[in-house]
């Protein structure tokens, strides 16, 4: 078995790693210039940098519970993370682009269990809406690069399944 895929898709965890750290530093940056839901208007009517904290899941899902939800939602990222590191290691050569979304995935749900973890909440900064109407939740880059790295794994998914069917042919 040649050296390279021994280790699989591994040395992708580098693009994990990056993304923690990225996504960390920016959370650290707000944290330290933003009051607690103070806005920062970057495109008028669309987008503005804010603060907030998430105790819950995505859109702030049992954001009023107990508290148990903070490890709860830790232990599911604890174990989605080594899911992704054993599918990582089991790719295949030609499997590059899922690859890269399972390590965006893992990035970000690194991100976002690190706050869960040591904060007891996740740290949100951006910010979208339609003239101050209509607002997205709060979300931060672990959560872009989990929404990205769902996208690439969708598209993964349906290359995949055309390779399939014109193999069939």
């Amino acid at each position: 078995m040649p050296e390279s895929s021994r280790f699989g898709h591994l040395p992708w965890l580098l693009l994990s790693v990056l993304i923690l750290v990225v996504d960390r530093v920016t959370k650290d940056i707000f944290e330290g210039t933003l009051s607690m839901y103070q806005r920062i208007e970057v495109i008028p009517g669309y987008f503005d940098w804010t603060l907030a904290y998430n105790t819950g899941a995505a859109f702030s899902f049992l954001a009023d519970a107990a508290g148990w939800q903070r490890w709860f939602f830790a232990a599911i990222a604890i174990v989605v993370s080594v899911v992704l590191v054993v599918w990582l290691k089991r790719l295949k050569r030609h499997e590059t682009l899922l690859a890269v979304a399972l390590a965006m995935v893992l990035g970000g749900a690194l991100g976002n269990l690190y706050d869960r973890v040591v904060l007891g909440h996740v740290v949100d900064f951006i910010l979208v809406h339609w003239q101050s109407r209509w607002f997205f939740p709060a979300f931060n880059l672990a959560d872009t690069f989990i929404t990205i790295g769902a996208i690439l794994l969708a598209l993964d998914m349906f290359k995949s399944d055309k390779s399939a069917k014109e193999a069939a042919q």
